[in-house]
């Protein structure tokens, strides 16, 4: 339904801009546990006619009144488990939203259709239902005891005490008349009027930090990507306040040393490689990253060839190794959605949007229909790190939407939800496709794994054979289902025909539109 949504937009002459606004809306309806208007993200952009990229940092600052030491901290070892919740569940977690600027911002600059036009099929999914889907019916049976703490939770989503069953038809009209408020009112009826006063009041009610002052305060942050090369190919990827981006340029300026076509996909001493090349980027990750305008973080030595050369030198071939560095661990969402949208002029537009963990904080704020966004669990909950909370700060993430350009030209654009795995998967389905000649749609459902220093993992498709091999080699590795969400992107194949993509670790749906005169010519101007 997200992804009709975009359709309907690009057949009424909309822009990518308007479709992929038009989907993240429709999102926040029938998919509202992952995506929401008070949550955040980050948008990367390409103009098909000029070239130039655009990165919308909408993620979500802290709120002005919070401080270092606003989590307890009473275990050392784990941050996120240090908080008794509190940065999880409840206000106190919220951070200031940036996804409505965000989005306006982009449809702003961007599209063609008005406001209202863009918001008409998250206003009618809201107001006339959609059909529980399996996925959504598992969240909320999930979560149930968390949205039970929030009467207007449960009253959305848990009717007689209890998770709806499949097919029933889920309602939010509080939700549309929210949305007609934004057609109305734009992004301002929140970050200066009617609907953030309700917002503040609720949040402060209940323990929380939002102000009035921060929503009136914010701002996106609009910057340049990452940009790097693999084998010829030409790498846009997100900035900082995502790690993202330098991640996987770190990790493939290292693998680019390596015949990875040589050594073969899924044999042992591949994914050998993968997993050493990710406890690197991850150590330097957690010792040098935050928000720059806080951190001063040695972006350019991370992405540095003759820096990648010197660690890869430190990979033993045979023989796994500890990382150097301690991984500070952070709440891991794999609660997110991610939106790309491309059209036939290489225009292009990516969107991970989150409200960080399922539901967010888990309470809608009466009256709005809308969940709040939980991104205070995203911070190192120790005082004194490059991660930690202080009044205005953003989050580091792992977002990592990501263009691959040929020759100056897209070749394909991908991203996933999937909390810190989100690089190593989006890693691993570049390489798919570039190294070993995967098209986009085996590339984002190969099996994957994933290591951070701490946990080191490797799907369950993975033969038993390869993971007793890795097992040898020193690697603590264990099997499990999935590693990182559900993929999407879309590939320019060699016929210039666009080729959409998304993998079985979520239920996401490709979709597509093209078309012209039954007899070309005939009705030619």
């Amino acid at each position: 339904m997200a992804a009709a949504a975009g359709i309907q937009m690009l057949a009424a002459g909309g822009t990518v801009a308007d479709a992929a606004v038009a989907t993240a809306f429709a999102a926040s309806v029938v998919e509202p546990m992952m995506v929401g208007i008070f949550g955040a993200g980050y948008i990367l952009v390409r103009d098909g006619e000029t070239g130039a990229f655009q990165v919308i940092d909408n993620y979500s600052p802290a709120p002005l009144a919070a401080a270092p030491d606003m989590f307890e901290a009473d275990d050392r070892t784990h941050p996120a488990d240090r908080t008794r919740k509190k940065n999880r569940i409840g206000y106190l977690a919220c951070a200031v939203p940036g996804a409505l600027k965000g989005w306006c911002l982009l449809h702003r600059d961007k599209g063609r259709l008005p406001l209202s036009f863009v918001l008409e099929p998250a206003i009618a999914y809201a107001e006339h239902g959609f059909p529980l889907g399996a996925h959504m019916h598992q969240c909320i049976e999930r979560e149930q005891n968390n949205l039970a703490l929030f009467p207007e939770s449960a009253r959305i989503f848990l009717p007689a005490g209890k998770p709806p069953n499949i097919g029933d038809r889920i309602k939010n009209p509080a939700y549309a008349s929210t949305l007609r408020l934004i057609a109305w009112e734009g992004p301002d009826a929140l970050y200066r009027g009617s609907l953030g006063d309700r917002v503040v009041r609720e949040v402060q009610s209940q323990g929380g930090l939002l102000s009035k002052k921060d929503l009136e305060s914010y701002s996106v942050i609009e910057c340049a990507p990452v940009r790097g090369t693999y084998r010829g190919r030409e790498i846009a990827g997100v900035p900082l306040t995502s790690a993202g981006g330098i991640m996987i340029q770190e990790a493939l300026n290292i693998l680019e040393g390596f015949d990875l076509k040589a050594i073969g996909f899924g044999t042992a001493r591949y994914w050998h490689l993968i997993l050493e090349v990710l406890k690197i980027v991850f150590a330097d990750r957690n010792q040098h990253l935050g928000d720059p305008s806080f951190v001063a973080a040695p972006v350019s030595k991370l992405l540095d060839r003759n820096y990648a050369a010197e660690r890869r030198r430190e990979i033993d071939p045979r023989r796994g190794g500890s990382t150097a560095g301690e991984s500070a661990r952070q709440s891991d969402s794999s609660h997110t959605t991610h939106i790309t949208v491309m059209d036939a002029r290489g225009n292009t537009v990516l969107m991970t949007q989150t409200l960080m963990e399922f539901f967010g904080c888990r309470a809608v704020i009466p009256g709005t229909g809308a969940f709040m966004n939980n991104t205070m669990a995203l911070f190192d909950a120790l005082p004194g790190r490059p991660n930690s909370v202080a009044p205005g700060k953003r989050m580091l993430t792992y977002t990592s939407s990501t263009i691959v350009l040929e020759n100056g030209s897209p070749w394909f654009a991908l991203g996933t939800p999937g909390g810190e795995r989100i690089p190593s998967s989006v890693l691993q389905a570049i390489l798919n496709v570039v190294d070993h000649g995967m098209t986009l749609q085996q590339a984002v459902e190969a099996p994957r794994v994933f290591a951070n220093g701490k946990v080191t993992e490797i799907e369950a498709d993975a033969p038993p054979n390869v993971v007793a091999e890795l097992k040898t080699m020193g690697h603590n590795i264990i099997t499990v289902f999935n590693t990182g969400g559900g993929m999407n992107g879309i590939e320019v194949l060699e016929s210039g025909l666009l080729s959409g993509a998304a993998c079985w670790r979520a239920d996401g749906s490709p979709a597509g539109l093209s078309g012209g005169p039954a007899r070309p010519g005939v009705f030619a101007p």
